[in-house]
């Protein structure tokens, strides 16, 4: 693209800010509108691995992650008896030359935002616009608007290219895509929450408990020092097969603690109550886990889509958002390299759909949690005396590899692409 071309951004979320900013870097104008009227620190934990916080690390974000997230020192797998499985070394001390982080979502959005706001200019962002659809032509992309709450018609807004980066409520793909039918449910529900608590193990590590009979729960510290007794706050995550889904894909939806609660009773180890700690939560939410169907193509004409809005997927593996953040290193240095836009949103897709489709899919059937089902079908669901009795420990860190070689945070390929 030439320097007085112009992208338009559709959602101010972490792809939509990443993606402001990773424009900026190479010198691409661009404008971010966003539905909500103010941004706000919401929402529960996420994890950055290193494939992702190496691209923040090249927007000069790491120390103002660093200050707000915990560095995960690894990742442990237990079984629903306490009993350890395996440990993995996170981020550097697994031999990266970038942390893994566990972060509150809000935290890194401000992160994002005061970057985007320094950089970019806060007169690039508006809010309170909620996009109603897209038109274009051999010129240009146009995006209509109305405002968020007085359904008031806004001036439409024109620019060499409108990206979508609205969320899995995209109104941009519903319109290029209005017959593709409702989310892909995965048999299974996540009730989820933040709760203040004293630090577990060695105050930084995220754990992997149980498996989906009767429930698999994920627990991981995501703000230090939150108060004068040392406390963090802890997020918490508890799959349980369910066959009915939700109605709703909606993050706000309410969750009770008596419908989940009861599979983890037993759940007190020495190392952590379990019950006690989702009992403590300030607030509980209620989520089916679902993706959708890849699709075909993302790119028509001068319009893409970007992270969920492009390739929503079960929310495993922390790769919900690290591959939106993948997706606007690509797209920036496709825009930046290729002068004609249609083709650059054309060499963008060709590159970033097939990746992404592959985690989709592999997220469906051999998550990165994949050594708990392993050692749940081994053990018919039992205490253990000795894990190496069940499994090796190298074939655990084999299926762990395979996941990674999938996700694209494979240590000696990032590496071999710096």
């Amino acid at each position: 693209m030439t320097k007085d071309s112009e992208v338009l951004i559709v959602g101010a979320g972490i792809g939509g800010l990443t993606l402001a900013l990773r424009l900026h870097q190479a010198g691409i104008p661009c404008r971010v509108y966003e539905a909500a009227p103010e941004i706000k620190p919401l929402g529960v934990g996420i994890n950055l691995l290193p494939h992702a916080t190496k691209e923040l690390t090249e927007l000069g974000l790491q120390t103002a992650l660093a200050r707000v997230a915990v560095t995960t020192s690894e990742i442990a797998y237990y079984n629903r008896f306490g009993q350890l499985i395996y440990r993995d070394p996170a981020g550097r001390n697994a031999g990266y030359a970038w942390p893994m982080f566990s972060i509150h979502r809000g935290d890194l959005q401000m992160v994002l935002l005061d970057a985007f706001k320094a950089r970019v200019g806060v007169d690039r962002l508006v809010t309170a616009a909620r996009c109603m659809g897209v038109e274009q032509d051999a010129a240009g992309a146009t995006a209509n608007f109305e405002h968020a709450h007085t359904k008031r018609k806004l001036p439409s807004q024109r620019a060499s290219i409108v990206v979508s980066c609205e969320g899995i409520h995209s109104v941009i793909r519903k319109q290029f895509f209005p017959n593709e039918g409702p989310p892909r449910y995965s048999g299974l529900n996540m009730w989820r929450g933040v709760t203040r608590w004293k630090p577990f193990l060695d105050g930084a590590t995220f754990v992997r408990v149980g498996w989906h009979k009767p429930a698999k729960v994920l627990i991981y510290p995501i703000r230090n020092d939150i108060d004068a007794e040392g406390r963090q706050l802890i997020n918490w995550v508890c799959d349980i097969e369910q066959e009915k889904p939700i109605e709703q894909r909606d993050w706000n939806r309410q969750g009770r603690i008596e419908d989940f609660i009861g599979a983890l009773e037993n759940w007190r180890f020495d190392w952590l109550d379990i019950p006690a700690l989702c009992r403590a939560a300030d607030q509980i939410l209620e989520y089916p886990m679902v993706d959708q169907d890849p699709l075909p193509r993302w790119s028509h004409g001068r319009v893409t889509l970007l992270g969920d809005a492009a390739h929503p997927m079960q929310p495993r593996g922390a790769n919900g958002g690290a591959q939106a953040i993948l997706d606007c290193g690509a797209l920036a240095a496709c825009l930046k390299q290729i002068a004609d836009p249609v083709a650059a949103l054309k060499a963008y897709e060709q590159q970033r759909l097939p990746a992404t489709t592959q985690v989709v899919l592999t997220n469906r059937s051999n998550p990165p949690d994949a050594i708990l089902q392993e050692v749940y079908k081994r053990t018919g669901d039992k205490p253990f005396r000795h894990i190496d009795d069940v499994i090796s420990q190298a074939e655990l860190a084999g299926l762990l590899k395979r996941y990674q070689r999938v996700a694209g945070f494979d240590r000696e390929k990032l590496e071999a692409a710096q």
